[in-house]
């Protein structure tokens, strides 16, 4: 990490730190966690159980709890705040848009934009993209380099898609949507017919909706429809490597952890949150803020605020009891073993 912010800035970015100790270097240079960081740095106290190693960190500055008891050292400054972890995004989000500065608005000589297609103000087209015919991408949108933007595609406000996105034909972005580098939003759902002895295909003549504030993760995949639409609530966020199929239907403010495979026409209400790896069945209805644990196997349809574990999928608590008497066979197979041999 290369940066410079001065102490003066970083107060006015956490406006309400309550500042103990004094600094001496005019200016900071680097983020690190506590046991790691040097002179120079920032670091902060996101969870109790690191306590101890605050007394011991190098840091210049650390940002802490409010209730944090306890003095820096010399040439060191504690920043109490409500919420250290939520401080440190928000220097980090000032430190993205200095380090990472959004491209101009402007269309690359290498890309390619159909004479149909209908551009807002300050949108960026990166290098080497392809923008198809009669394509919508409304104001302040960023189509980062290499991007595909299939016919009658449309994308909403302020949007931002990484290097490498396949956005594909008729399908839809919200505003405020982030689609990061390689993902595809609209390939053909895995459909197919057994006849005559081979499996034929099935055509999928359907579309994906993606609502306002998602984002979607590195190399996941999104299936279009058979005849309508796979649609993601708004402020959906979708971790990497996640397969949806088609015809799914996410709800609004689920969270979805990468390498999760959801199977066609199943359906999330609102709040689910999913661990990484789970699988889901296809035709299942997941309700409203149900959690399903990592690697979890849903073949069922789930009710709303169940928390699942396993495989196939137990309620939490019962999932935790089986886990620990598993560990206990092998010491019951040999007390059994031992009854025998006495008969």
């Amino acid at each position: 990490m290369n940066f410079k912010i001065a102490f003066d800035q970083l107060l006015v970015i956490l406006p309400s730190a309550e500042v103990d100790g004094t600094l001496k270097i005019s200016s900071l240079s680097g983020i690190a966690a506590l046991e790691r960081a040097v002179e120079g740095d920032i670091s902060f106290l996101g969870n109790s159980k690191y306590k101890s190693l605050v007394s011991k960190s190098n840091a210049s500055i650390i940002l802490l709890p409010k209730n944090y008891i306890g003095s820096p050292k010399e040439n060191q400054v504690f920043l109490r705040i409500d919420d250290p972890s939520r401080g440190l995004a928000s220097l980090c989000s000032f430190l993205e848009g200095e380090m990472y500065p959004p491209p101009k608005a402007e269309i690359h000589s290498t890309a390619w934009v159909d004479s149909g297609a209908k551009l807002g103000a300050g949108v960026a087209i990166g290098a080497f993209c392809f923008i198809g015919k009669e394509v919508l991408i409304e104001a302040g949108s960023i189509i980062g380099t290499h991007c595909h933007i299939g016919d009658f595609a449309k994308i909403g406000r302020n949007a931002n898609l990484h290097p490498g996105v396949k956005l594909l034909s008729r399908c839809e972005l919200g505003n405020n949507v982030v689609v990061n580098a390689g993902a595809v939003i609209g390939s053909e759902g895995y459909g197919f017919d057994q006849a005559e002895g081979s499996h034929k295909k099935i055509p999928h003549l359907g579309k994906v909706v993606v609502e306002d504030e998602v984002e979607i993760g590195a190399n996941t995949c999104i299936d279009r429809a058979r005849f309508e639409e796979t649609r993601i609530g708004a402020g959906s966020k979708i971790d990497n490597l996640v397969q949806v199929g088609h015809n799914v239907r996410i709800g609004k403010g689920c969270l979805i952890v990468a390498q999760v495979g959801i199977a066609g026409s199943v359906e999330f209400e609102d709040n689910v949150v999913v661990g990484g790896q789970a699988g889901f069945a296809g035709h299942l209805k997941i309700g409203k803020g149900a959690k399903i644990a990592g690697q979890a196997g849903i073949t069922k349809n789930v009710e709303p605020g169940a928390f699942l574990k396993g495989n196939p999928a137990l309620p939490f608590q019962l999932a935790q009891r089986i886990s620990i008497l598993q560990k206990r066979l092998p010491e019951l197979f040999n007390r059994f073993d031992g009854f025998a041999d006495k008969g």
